[in-house]
């Protein structure tokens, strides 16, 4: 695949585009709405996914649910959304500091005559920062590089996830870049591939070396001394550093812990829930049965077999290394009750 630009989503002509994720890595298909509830259903769909990228997508759905609405049902349509859009997924915090950014936008200017303008220009912000916050993450990853790297990762972390060019993936990248990444093993990350399907695509786009593997060959990497450090995503981190991520990052983190391997988190700080003091404060969404009983829309296993499957674990705050944000590089024991 030869490199060329891509994006996970923006704000186009007056509409809300974005890569549908479940199509990659073979069809890179665009989606172009003007609908909250399309939106909404992108984000449930894991059309659109990673929590950056779901809260600066709710932004967006919030502002466009104020364009050509009648001035006596512009707060029911808007109260209307925020309810819609808070239940697509409970688990990723970025998704409600971005509503709750725009209910507080929206209390302030809604006697506005351009209210949808007011609301759209807070949502590009959040867009930007998110940008920023992504560079910022990439150049305080170096820090936690000693020498050139294999580096093994779960998820998918980074443009397709956020707003500008990723979190842990972003650390990867910037590496690379600087000649401190030599390879990367991206686990597959099932059920839904996500390691397969995107971080290899991204991996690719961006020419730098790796191999996917399935999420049960990653003990024997550590074991094989292939893997000098593991670095992951997080979709929710507690005040104690308790951190929600993609199930399967537990089981890593126990791991690299056994075999004396570093493991890190990458994560804005708006990830950093503050209402949330540990991990079992964090409400773990679950996902479909079919997500892991169907391939291709394939059924490959009877309907009658039951399924446990959340979308995140938990990794306790003992078990990482370092927090990487866009402040700073935080080591264990965590404290983040002031930042």
């Amino acid at each position: 695949m030869k490199k060329s630009n891509y994006f996970s989503l923006d704000f186009i002509n007056g509409k809300f585009v974005f890569l549908d994720q479940t199509k990659l890595p073979l069809n890179e298909v665009y989606v172009e709405t003007t609908s909250y509830q399309r939106i909404a259903e992108a984000i449930e769909r894991l059309e659109v996914r990673g929590a950056p990228a779901i809260g600066i997508s709710a932004a967006y759905a919030l502002a466009l649910s104020q364009k050509e609405i009648t001035k006596e049902n512009l707060e029911k349509e808007f109260n209307k959304a925020v309810e819609r859009l808070a239940r697509t997924r409970p688990t990723a915090v970025n998704l409600f500091y971005a509503i709750d950014e725009m209910k507080e936008v929206f209390e302030l200017n809604k006697d506005s005559e351009n209210i949808y303008e007011v609301l759209l220009n807070r949502a590009k912000e959040i867009h930007k920062d998110d940008i920023e916050k992504c560079r910022k993450i990439g150049e305080n990853g170096l820090r936690i590089f000693k020498h050139k790297s294999t580096i093994l990762t779960h998820c998918n972390t980074g443009k397709l996830a956020t707003g500008g060019d990723g979190t842990a993936f972003n650390v990867i990248k910037t590496g690379f870049e600087k000649g401190l990444v030599e390879f990367v093993y991206a686990d597959e990350t099932r059920p839904l591939l996500q390691g397969l399907r995107l971080t290899s695509f991204e991996l690719e786009k961006n020419g730098i070396p790796f191999k996917v593997q399935s999420d049960s060959s990653a003990a024997t990497l550590m074991q094989q001394n292939k893997v000098d450090f593991v670095i992951v995503g997080a979709d929710r981190i507690a005040l104690n550093g308790d951190t929600a991520n993609k199930i399967g990052t537990y089981n890593l983190a126990v791991s690299a812990n056994f075999h004396n391997i570093p493991f890190y988190v990458a994560a804005p700080s708006t990830t950093i829930d503050k209402k949330t003091v540990k991990g079992d404060d964090i409400k773990i969404e679950f996902r479909n049965k079919n997500e892991l009983t169907t391939m291709n829309d394939q059924k490959i296993a009877p309907d009658e077999y039951d399924v446990y499957s959340p979308a995140f674990d938990v990794t306790p705050a003992h078990l990482i290394t370092g927090i990487i944000t866009e402040k700073d590089v935080y080591s264990f024991p965590y404290n983040f009750i002031n930042e």
